[in-house]
């Protein structure tokens, strides 16, 4: 389900975050599908519990998941997913975008360069 990566500069529950994101987003898990326990996760990727439980946490603070006391989390419905998360990555876009034009980066370059993500791979 998820592979971890130690190598990777990121916190390990960033990992997580992001793999379980994927999952969720390529309808890998459903919508209304329960996640993995904390302690199963933790125990199949031999991980700290309270790793599990931050990255499921935050999940839920961006509304990936919902939890149902005494039950566990659930992928929620993506069209909530989409708005939510819509707004939040729009807004840090504009901050960045912001300031790469303050750094004198070049619109016609970031414009390219949204065309080739857009196009699956992106160029530095």
């Amino acid at each position: 389900m998820l592979e971890l990566n130690y190598r990777d500069a990121r916190p390990i529950y960033e990992q997580i975050k992001d793999g379980l994101r994927r999952l969720i987003l390529s309808d890998v898990i459903r919508q209304d599908e329960k996640l993995p326990s904390v302690r199963e996760l933790a125990s199949q990727l031999a991980i700290n519990p309270n790793t599990i439980q931050k990255a499921y946490r935050e999940l839920e603070q961006e509304g990936y998941v919902y939890t149902v006391s005494g039950r566990g989390s659930f992928a929620a419905p993506l069209s909530d997913v989409r708005s939510g998360r819509q707004e939040i990555l729009l807004e840090q876009f504009d901050e960045t975008v912001t300031e790469l034009l303050y750094l004198k980066k070049d619109p016609d370059e970031l414009k390219k360069r949204i065309d080739e993500l857009q196009q699956g791979g992106a160029k530095s």
